[in-house]
């Protein structure tokens, strides 16, 4: 597999290439800017999978779409906040909001092995893209589910919810009622549906709504734990790579 990443801070493709070696993958170049990448991709067999950036020191990635018909995956990493991102997961493998978890990087690698080459290349809607990212507060969340209990259905709005989790290939919604139901979707297919400033996805399996938080405790690894008004079934650990975003988004 040949991996390029493509980024204009170098500690952070640094810091990405040591994880994805962590991985057992080895890449092949580190891309800086829109001008390198355009000179080395035109001189390159494209590579397999291309780890992008948005914001580059000459302007946006997008421009790189513009100019080559790139035959490779892409995985955007990003600081872009969630709520601007909805087009990315219709034009990528997946993307990655910095600082990069490392066990959300091992799962958008799965998802790219799991497609190659059966759809590895993604064709991109740069137009989409620029408009997600200019005009953002024009996604619109959602307000309540719907779930099943028996041959009946119940609404359940967001502000009843203290945090959404997976447990066993489920997807499960926990509530001030001290209850959970068993919602039809997944973590990754109601993450454009959360209203960023009322929910946050602290790792890989939970959201935690903002008002449902208690306490928060510093853990091992300096990570924090999160206590909830309710919930008590496990901890729940904000990892570590999340942790300066989820103090920003407490603030």
């Amino acid at each position: 597999m040949r991996v390029i990443i493509i980024e204009d801070e170098k500690p952070s493709a640094r810091r990405l290439e040591r994880m994805l070696n962590e991985l057992d993958i080895l890449v092949e170049k580190q891309l800086h800017s829109v001008a390198e990448s355009l000179e080395w991709l035109s001189t390159n067999a494209h590579p397999d999978l291309i780890m992008l950036d948005i914001q580059l020191s000459d302007g946006l990635s997008f421009e790189i779409f513009e100019h080559l018909d790139l035959a490779s995956a892409i995985i955007f990493t990003t600081a872009y906040d969630e709520y601007a991102l909805r087009a990315f997961k219709q034009n990528s493998i997946d993307y990655l909001l910095k600082p990069i978890d490392s066990d959300e990087l091992e799962v958008a690698i799965q998802k790219f092995k799991q497609r190659h080459p059966v759809q590895a290349h993604f064709p991109l809607d740069v137009h989409q893209l620029r408009k997600m990212l200019v005009n953002p507060l024009d996604q619109t969340y959602k307000t309540r589910f719907t779930v099943k209990i028996g041959q009946h259905l119940k609404m359940i709005t967001t502000n009843e919810i203290e945090c959404v989790y997976s447990e066993n290939k489920g997807t499960y919604l926990y509530t001030d009622s001290k209850r959970s139901y068993l919602i039809d979707e997944t973590l990754e297919s109601i993450e454009s549906k959360l209203n960023p400033d009322d929910f946050f996805r602290v790792n890989r399996t939970f959201y935690v709504h903002i008002n449902a938080i208690k306490d928060m405790v510093s853990y091992t690894n300096s990570r924090l734990q999160v206590i909830l008004n309710n919930y008590q079934q496990e901890d729940i650990i904000v990892s570590r790579e999340k942790v300066k975003k989820f103090k920003d988004w407490i603030d």
